[in-house]
């Protein structure tokens, strides 16, 4: 399991394994990993040559009403716990990279976004949409697994992907 911090890293990384004809299956998280996520990260260890999960906490999903410093954040401790998850590659960037100061481009998906979780967090999709999207742009997997808990999110990035003709199989798995 290698750890990856750079875009430009994990981007060469994704096109060397896909040029040798290596699938890459994707779990997107925010770190704190629990036995959900483990659920997932099984699922595409079994499914694709290559698993990658990605560790951000994702500034742009916070309201200002929301502590977004106070997330928890624990990354050794999530490291130790892929080490026997069938993980390939931790790819952990940093915001500065993901969000650079000029940074001023948001994915938004319209109709599916106005209700349940969207109302009581209008920001909330929109961080989501826009970090996905720039992580299967780096990371490029064939197969993304989110869980069905989520449920509305699991369908706005599935309508995000199919509206902007992305080419990356959305799997949604119940989670334990």
């Amino acid at each position: 399991m290698k750890t990856i911090t750079s875009i430009e890293e994990m981007k060469k990384w994704s096109r060397l394994a896909l040029s040798n004809n290596k699938s890459i299956g994707f779990v997107a998280t925010m770190g704190c990993l629990h036995e959900g996520h483990l659920s997932l990260i099984k699922t595409s260890a079994e499914e694709c040559d290559n698993t990658v999960v990605s560790i951000f906490v994702n500034q742009t999903q916070f309201s200002p009403e929301e502590d977004f410093d106070s997330y928890p954040r624990n990354i050794k401790s999530d490291k130790l716990i892929l080490q026997t998850a069938g993980v390939d590659i931790i790819f952990n960037p940093a915001q500065k990279d993901l969000y650079p100061e000029e940074f001023q481009t948001f994915v938004t998906v319209e109709k599916k976004t106005n209700y349940l979780c969207g109302v009581s967090r209008p920001s909330f999709f929109r961080g989501v949409t826009t970090v996905i999207i720039k992580l299967f742009n780096i990371i490029n997997p064939n197969i993304a697994y989110f869980g069905e808990k989520d449920w509305q999110q699991l369908e706005v990035v599935r309508t995000m992907v199919r509206d902007l003709n992305m080419d990356v199989s959305i799997v949604g798995k119940p989670i334990v």
